[in-house]
Formats: C-alpha cells, sequence, structure tokens
C-alpha cells in the first residue's frame, strides 16, 4: 500500500509540474524554465548534501544518476516543448508511453500481476488515455501537427529511461541518485543554454511558476523513487504515469480546454482502476 500512495502521489505532482511546465513555456524562453527551475530543485537538495548525506562511492549509484539525470534533461525539454506548442490532451498520454521500459524491466526481473492487479492497472491506464486523449480524432478539435507528437515519443523514451535508472540507482541510494540526476540536468541544460547562445530571461511575475516546476519535479522525483523501493517497479511505473489526467484535467480547469463525456468516463476510470490496485496491493 505504501508504494501505491506514494506512486500515486509523485503521479499528481509530476502532472501538474508538467501543466505549469507546459503554460510557462508558451510565454517564456525554454532554457530560461528549464534552468532556473532546477536550480531550486537542486537547492531543495542542497542541505542533506551539505549534511553529508550522499555516497557518491555506492556501486553504481553515479553513473545510474547520470544516465537518469540526461534522459530526464531530454525528456523534461522535449515535453514542456511539446505541451507549449500542442494540445495538451494529445500530447500528454503520448509521453505516458515510456511506462513500457520499466515495466518491461520489472517483468524481466521477476515482477508478477494477480489478475485483479492487472485489470486494475489495465483499467487506469486505458481511463487516463480516454480523459486526455479524444482530440487525437480527425476533426476533432485543433489541427494536431507532427512536431509535438514527434517531440512527445521523444519525451517518452526519456521518461522510461530515466525512471528506469533512478530505480535502479535508488536500490543502492535514494538521495545519492536523485541528486547526481538532478545535478547531471543541470549540467546539460546549461550546456543547451550555451549552445543556443540564450541567456535566463524572466519577468518577476512568472518566477514563482518557475520556481515551483523545480520543487515539485524533484519532490515527484524523490517520491517516485521511494515508490521503487517499497514495492514492484512494473506497478510503481504504471501508477506514476497517470499524471497525464491530472495535465488535462487542469488544462480543462485553468486553460478551457473542453471536457467532453468521454474524458468523464476516463476519469472516472482511473479512479475505478486505482481503487482497485489499492485494494489487491
Amino acid at each position: 500500500m505504501t508504494a501505491v500512495v506514494l506512486a500515486l502521489s509523485a503521479s499528481m505532482i509530476f502532472g501538474t509540474s508538467d501543466f505549469l511546465g507546459g503554460t510557462v513555456t508558451r510565454r517564456i524562453p525554454l532554457t530560461t524554465v528549464l534552468l532556473l527551475s532546477q536550480v531550486a530543485a537542486l537547492l531543495v537538495l542542497l542541505p542533506d548534501a551539505l549534511r553529508g548525506g550522499l555516497d557518491p562511492s555506492a556501486p553504481g549509484v553515479l553513473a545510474w544518476g547520470v544516465a537518469a539525470g540526461v534522459a530526464s534533461a531530454i525528456a523534461i525539454g522535449s515535453l514542456f516543448q511539446a505541451l507549449a506548442s500542442g494540445t495538451m490532451g494529445v500530447v500528454a498520454p503520448i509521453s505516458a508511453l515510456g511506462v513500457l521500459v520499466p515495466v518491461g524491466a520489472g517483468l524481466m526481473d521477476g515482477d508478477r500481476f494477480s489478475v485483479a492487479l492487472a485489470v486494475g492497472l489495465a483499467v487506469a491506464v486505458v481511463g487516463s488515455v480516454l480523459a486526455t486523449g479524444p482530440e487525437l480524432r480527425h476533426g476533432d478539435g485543433p489541427h494536431v501537427s507532427r512536431r509535438p507528437i514527434v517531440l512527445a515519443v521523444v519525451a517518452a523514451a526519456g521518461f522510461g529511461s530515466a525512471n528506469l535508472c533512478l530505480a535502479r540507482g535508488s536500490a543502492v541510494d535514494l538521495s545519492t541518485t536523485v541528486t547526481v540526476s538532478a545535478v547531471t540536468s543541470l549540467v546539460v541544460y546549461a550546456a543547451a543554454a550555451l549552445v543556443l547562445r540564450r541567456a535566463p530571461v524572466l519577468r518577476a511575475r512568472d518566477l514563482p511558476l518557475v520556481l515551483a516546476i523545480g520543487l515539485l519535479s524533484i519532490a515527484g522525483m524523490v517520491l517516485l523513487a521511494a515508490a521503487t523501493r517499497a514495492g514492484a517497479l512494473s506497478v510503481v511505473a504504471v501508477l506514476a504515469t497517470l499524471y497525464p489526467a491530472v495535465t488535462a484535467a487542469l488544462g480543462w480547469r485553468f486553460l478551457g480546454e473542453r471536457l467532453r463525456q468521454i474524458q468523464v468516463v476516463g476519469v472516472v476510470a482511473v479512479f475505478l482502476g486505482v481503487a482497485v490496485v489499492a485494494g489487491s496491493s
């Protein structure tokens, strides 16, 4: 049950962070959002590092942390750009397909689903897609261009790889893996800003939102890492990728995206699936 709660909490936080990131990136340069939000995330981790809470000598933890950071940086950058230029209800569920990477790894490691658990996960995932994806139908809603779709696929691959690396490293040392991952992502963002020659530009009124993105991102990462230590990787990975429903719901509430009947059915399915998973865990 602990793993279920942690994974669902991570999903809620990731969904909120992605909504804010996609919204803010529509009016602020992507490099600014990524750099400043990541600085905020590192400031949260700094006290633990100063207290000596890190152990870089732990077997494999640096490699897993660096790999997770690179994959996460690519995924978040691609996702925010896709959300800013496309429809959230289309982009978010595609990005969630990265769940196939950790689920596959978990099954190879020996994870097993009971019938009830498998049904609950399937219902929740289908509900998440229904809640966010109706705009994919031809002629329904705004035209869907190719670029956001491609970026969403890249984000999916990045998130799947990042979550797997995070799980592997956290099994050895959670704090060190998360911190190394966060530092690596910041280095990637800074390198991208230098190559593109784009200095951070930000208005004062947007600063709280950018900082919130970083704080939510690191909170979600910590919760996800803790969930992988408390439960089966395959189950945790599926629950953590229910965030598209959160992103789409926030898009409906604050951006005026329409909520259709099929989306309501999807939201209900998510709750029913999660209830079955919780009862089976």
